[in-house]
């Protein structure tokens, strides 16, 4: 059995699998929506007459203006990123969830009623990317405290799910705007700005019937109501042993946590400063590396610059129904994005696959680059030609490779770093690594959405070029670099990154990693080299012994 009724290595009572935990790691999942809404509709809507006349764009300050417009969020979002931690422990996953809602529907508000205020564009476009930073940081991590370890994968998938069909609502959007209201009607960007309220009202509404985290409760000493939720969650008695289990599992997380925190003394800030001296210790630091890596050649891929300014990159392939064809794009990228996580991400693994897509995309991308070169297709049509027979041909061919990019993109580097950096780092240390990984995303995708108009303007058809060639360096990267994670043990992960051992070497090894994985040596390597780790230090029954006297303390 599979899917959503996954089994796991215990005995698992039939009860766990109920309606109310699959409902609240949907409506948690929305606020993925968010910013998957946002990426597609944003550049559509900039590039309408009608917004360009309400906030005086004109062609000598439009790349100015979109640019900051755009990257406005991006800013936004890095902040949220960054404050989200504190705000969480502080007052829950619930609440601090709710609160960064709250912030994403004033800024949708405010840019729906602004009318040529672009300070409130500009207003509404932080708030909204401030809420959509924190959700990053705090959405998978809610689903997977919610959920159970034989389905947490799936559920916390439901994240990425969500972002695709967020996307694909935004693209389609504006195709059935431009089909049906004249581009010269305010109404055409005042609708897909108010759309935003839609899922942003649903996540607001739905988050009142939400559970708090048990973990989160459990270390807030309020352990009767986590005794309530987890038996609501599982439908079963607080009495019943798989309950048991997961509330042990939980004592030994927070255990952990203590035990990285103890040098500091007890509480969020120790924790914070305890997780910092973690990651710079030696098999740490490689792995906070491998995360700036990924995060950096995922912005650096041309996929957020295809979302974000698609009317000016599908305009230089000479394409004249720009919303039809961006519609299509977000189409076949987000089915290509679900068939790959909810059927294939446990079957082919995540090395491969990033260095497959990589050199697709690559490919992909210098074709469509030497189109644009020798065609000049949009030239010739803002001069008014006619395009050559072979002109539209070629047309035609840089599109379907736009197509064939975005399905090899989704099985890439488009959801792999999220799934590596949470798979990578110990459990103790999860919050902050999957707060770092959110803060890298935001932070290098504000200077490539910001500068993106200029490199266009600058490079034409090189942008094509300077897109590939990140592309093609993510191969290289991702062959030498990126070890195989899937199915491997923190131990094993341990080991591979050179964590309390005498391994030389400083980055992740792919050799070494596929060597012990074929012979089956990581285990018996681990137990040779006496590798030990955070989660070794202490017997499951110490480490909650030496949490609950500072707890007392």
């Amino acid at each position: 059995m599979g899917g959503f009724r996954a089994v796991e290595d215990r005995p698992t009572p039939k009860e766990v699998y109920n309606w109310r935990l699959y409902t609240e790691a949907a409506i948690i999942a929305t606020g993925s929506m968010l910013f998957g809404y946002d990426s597609a509709f944003v550049g559509t809507t900039l590039a309408r007459s009608s917004f360009k006349k309400s906030f005086g764009i004109t062609k000598e300050n439009s790349n100015s203006i979109n640019s900051n417009i755009t990257s406005a969020f991006q800013a936004g979002a890095f902040w949220g990123a960054v404050f989200c931690f504190f705000l969480t422990e502080r007052l829950g996953r619930k609440w601090a969830l709710q609160i960064n809602v709250l912030t994403f529907v004033i800024g949708a508000i405010l840019m729906t009623v602004a009318t040529n205020q672009l300070s409130y564009i500009y207003t509404g476009r932080v708030l909204t990317g401030i809420a959509c930073g924190a959700i990053t940081a705090t959405v998978p991590s809610y689903i997977a405290e919610l959920s159970i370890s034989s389905i947490r994968g799936i559920l916390t998938g439901l994240f990425e799910v969500a972002y695709q069909v967020g996307s694909v609502v935004g693209f389609w959007i504006n195709y059935g705007i431009s089909q049906n209201i004249s581009s010269d009607s305010a109404t055409s960007w005042r609708i897909p700005m108010a759309f935003q309220l839609v899922p942003g009202g649903m996540l607001l509404i739905g988050g009142f019937f939400l559970h708090e985290s048990p973990l989160w409760l459990l270390r807030k000493n309020k352990d009767e109501q986590a005794y309530k939720v987890l038996v609501d969650l599982r439908k079963l008695p607080i009495e019943h042993p798989y309950v048991q289990e997961d509330l042990q599992a939980m004592r030994n997380r927070l255990a952990e946590e203590a035990i990285i925190s103890q040098r500091y003394g007890f509480g969020a800030w120790a924790h914070f400063r305890g997780a910092l001296s973690e990651f710079s210790r030696k098999g740490m630091r490689n792995r906070v590396f491998l995360v700036f890596c990924m995060f950096t050649l995922n912005n650096l891929s041309g996929a957020s610059a295809i979302n974000y300014y698609s009317p000016t990159l599908f305009g230089s392939l000479g394409i004249t129904d720009v919303a039809l064809y961006t519609g299509i794009y977000g189409l076949v990228k987000a089915i290509a994005s679900i068939i790959y996580y909810v059927f294939l991400i446990d079957l082919i693994g995540r090395r491969r696959p990033v260095i497959v897509s990589s050199f697709v995309c690559s490919v992909c991308l210098w074709i469509v680059g030497t189109y644009v070169k020798i065609g000049n297709p949009a030239a010739k049509l803002a001069a008014g030609e006619e395009l050559s027979a072979s002109t539209v041909a070629g047309g035609r061919a840089a599109t379907g490779m736009i197509m064939i990019y975005s399905i090899f993109w989704s099985f890439g580097l488009n959801g792999i770093p999220w799934i590596v950096s949470a798979e990578i780092f110990p459990g103790a240390l999860r919050v902050f690594s999957g707060t770092w990984a959110a803060l890298v995303q935001w932070a290098i995708q504000f200077p490539v959405t910001k500068a993106l108009p200029y490199i266009f303007a600058s490079f034409g058809f090189g942008t094509w070029y300077f897109f590939a060639g990140w592309m093609l360096l993510a191969t290289v990267w991702a062959y030498f670099l990126l070890p195989e994670t899937k199915a491997l043990t923190l131990d094993q992960m341990d080991l591979i990154f050179g964590y309390n051992n005498d391994s030389r070497y400083k980055i992740p090894h792919t050799s070494m990693t596929k060597r012990f994985i074929d012979e089956g040596l990581v285990n018996q390597a681990a137990t040779d080299d006496k590798i030990g780790s955070v989660h070794e230090e202490k017997s499951a029954e110490d480490r909650v012994e030496s949490f609950q006297e500072g707890r007392n303390n």
